[in-house]
């Protein structure tokens, strides 16, 4: 069973899968405000709401390993 951390932010749902999650920190890298990673080297939340909703979206798209899913405000997957 995944570990998944979602919240609710510019009318999207985001989720990271921590067992996907590898720790490459591109996410980190494209919305440091938005995300980090912890001491385990995976990503976690930090504050996404402080990032408008296309830096979120980058960040998220960044992943290598299609560890952040984001959907839309009709449920449509738009993130991988």
């Amino acid at each position: 069973m995944s570990r998944l951390d979602e919240r609710r932010v510019h009318g999207l749902r985001v989720a990271i899968d921590r067992d996907l999650c590898v720790g490459f920190g591109d996410c980190v890298e494209e919305a440091p405000d938005a995300f980090r990673l912890d001491d385990a080297n995976v990503a976690v939340f930090v504050g996404p709401a402080a990032v408008d909703r296309a830096a979120l979206l980058r960040a998220c798209d960044a992943c290598p390993v299609d560890a952040i899913t984001v959907y839309d405000e009709t449920g449509t997957q738009i993130v991988p």
